[in-house]
């Protein structure tokens, strides 16, 4: 679809008040043509002494009239299409947030997120200047010039009307060159004020790394080099801008002197008079602006064709992850699942990250998935949720394929607490019952309790009504943690996923939550992900994945009997312990 096909359809739902607001343009523009035509039959009158005191008052009266016209039209016209641009403007900011959200995890992993938002602030701007306000520069520059031209060559003189109009003729042929140059140079600008608001985003996201690495000097100087690209591609636009209008100002400055020169000489030789040389004056100046709006029309229009692209680009991604055709609601899920011969490459990757995984997960099993960092781990709960897609028949829930399970009643189902334990910028209230229908206060601290977090919050100033900073920063990472947990909790969900959700909590606050989880997750599944054997030790099956690979399944007495990668993992963490033990002893001592 070409970028004009793509902004016509959203212009042809307001076609009726883009239509109301040219209308009303045409009769301002039309009125207009009238107070320069009073103006010289008043001067005619008064120096031909044909007009007395009560024939001025009726041209005043008219002028009076005209302007009242004028302001009540130039309301409208503002009212009718500026109001249909900023419509078009809220359509495509939702339906573009709206497609985002449908987007994969890869498409987050591939895009950055200062560049979205520039598209989701200055490109719709432009866009919306370029179906607003372009427009009414465009009708100024045809209708308005060719009507102001007509009345020139009608009222005035066809021979001085084609002496001044030429230099306009000037303008509009370089004005067709500028909006070549310009358009390019406006997207090479977009692009850059992207790279800088990604740069700014990435850099106060992470700002407790850099200071905990005292990188802030060198993060000033790769903004610096950021900045100065971004002023550079601005000053390529405004540099075109500088030569384009003084241009513009001389040439218009030209026609106003012939109109001077050969206009003064027809009125001193009596071709026209005194007031008709005055009104085409009046003429000249109102024909000024239309030349004026057919170079902002063209600037308007190169940067709205330019944003209209890059907007396309995000619409053009197709969702990777959707409903089949078979997919379908579900009733009710049990929990029940099952892996077979399982396996899964990254996009990009060449070797699988998981390889061959086959487990069945009865209702109401604890799952605990150990293993070292990049065996896959976090992969499987995601394939669990469905963020990737999988070959058909590999996982199976309630022994349906999950490919035949809507993507809506699957997450409903599903409770999950990532590694990235991501707070929004709201009170913990809110937060928490984040996932859950409404905000009963009984439910939120029957999760907290559980979570082993309610105590915390109770310290607070604020409670319950405590606002945490962006992504949760002002509370520790335990807190974080433990809030996520609660959010979990309160959605009560048939299968519940802890990614590695313990890591930030000690030894005795972890042995709180287990114990709660298992008496409050009593007949439903429960995947718990973790590095530290403590946290899985009393799971129900144990999965031990190295390399992708499934290499041991079973209990925690089960897996201590084979002498293999698990009772290995759990000597050296047991031996690890006993030294921090030793350590804070001598400590104390």
């Amino acid at each position: 679809m070409s970028s004009f096909s793509f902004i016509m359809q959203y212009i042809k739902k307001h076609r009726y008040r883009y239509a109301a607001g040219v209308v009303t343009l045409f009769v301002v523009d039309f009125a207009n043509l009238f107070i320069p035509k009073m103006t010289g039959t008043i001067t005619d009158g008064l120096t031909a002494h044909t007009m007395d005191w009560n024939g001025v008052k009726s041209c005043l009266l008219i002028i009076f009239l005209l302007g009242a016209i004028l302001a009540l039209g130039r309301f409208l016209w503002r009212f009718f299409i500026f109001g249909a641009s900023r419509s078009i403007e809220c359509e495509l900011r939702n339906e573009m947030f709206a497609h985002l959200e449908k987007m994969s995890v890869e498409y987050y992993n591939e895009h950055k997120t200062g560049d979205l938002m520039t598209r989701f602030t200055s490109d719709l701007n432009a866009v919306r200047m370029a179906i607003g306000p372009a427009i009414i520069c465009v009708f100024d520059a045809s209708v308005m010039g060719i009507m102001i031209i007509f009345q020139m060559m009608y009222y005035v003189n066809v021979k001085l009307t084609l002496l001044t109009i030429i230099p306009m003729f000037l303008i509009c042929i370089g004005e067709v060159y500028y909006g070549k140059i310009i358009h390019k140079r406006y997207r090479e600008r977009q692009e850059a004020v992207s790279d800088l608001t990604d740069f700014v985003q990435e850099s106060f996201s992470g700002v407790r790394v850099i200071k905990a690495f005292v990188r802030e000097r060198a993060e000033m100087r790769a903004f610096a080099k950021q900045n100065q690209n971004t002023m550079n591609k601005n000053l390529n636009v405004v540099r075109l801008q500088a030569i384009v209008m003084p241009l513009l100002d001389v040439i218009i400055g030209l026609s106003s002197l012939l109109t001077l020169l050969y206009g003064g000489y027809l009125a001193l030789a009596g071709d026209i008079t005194l007031g008709r040389f005055v009104a085409f004056n009046q003429y000249i100046n109102m024909l000024v602006w239309p030349m004026i709006a057919c170079g902002d029309a063209i600037n308007m229009f190169s940067q709205g064709a330019a944003s209209i692209r890059r907007l396309q680009e995000v619409f053009e991604e197709k969702p990777e992850i959707l409903d089949s055709p078979e997919a379908e609601d579900v009733e009710k899920i049990k929990g029940e699942i099952d892996f077979s011969h399982l396996t899964f490459v990254h996009r990009g990757h060449t070797e699988p990250t998981l390889r061959d995984i086959t487990l069945h997960v009865p209702v109401g099993t604890t799952l605990a998935v150990i293993g070292r960092t990049g065996n896959g781990k976090s992969t499987l709960v995601n394939l669990l949720l469905h963020l990737y897609n999988t070959a058909p028949g590999m996982i199976l829930i309630d022994g349906k394929d999950i490919n035949h399970i809507s993507l809506k009643t699957l997450r409903e189902n599903i409770a999950y607490v990532p590694q990235d334990n991501f707070l929004f910028s709201d009170t913990l209230k809110s937060n928490i019952a984040f996932g859950a229908e409404g905000e009963d206060m009984d439910a939120i601290v029957e999760a907290t309790q559980a979570a082993c977090i309610h105590d915390s919050i109770i310290t607070f100033p604020d409670r319950y009504e405590t606002v945490v900073g962006e992504r949760g920063v002002t509370l520790s990472g335990g807190q974080k943690q433990r809030s996520s947990i609660a959010r979990a909790l309160m959605k009560n969900a048939p299968i519940l996923i802890l990614d590695d959700a313990l890591s930030a909590v000690d030894t005795d606050t972890e042995e709180h939550i287990l114990h709660n989880l298992k008496k409050n997750r009593a007949g439903k599944t429960t995947i718990l992900i973790a590095h530290r054997i403590s946290t899985i030790q009393n799971a129900d099956i144990i999965m031990v994945l190295e390399n992708g690979e499934a290499k041991e399944v079973g209990n925690h007495e089960e897996l201590m009997k084979k002498n293999g990668i698990y009772k290995d993992m759990f000597e050296k963490q047991q031996l690890e312990a006993a030294k921090g033990e030793q350590a804070a002893g001598g400590d104390r001592r």
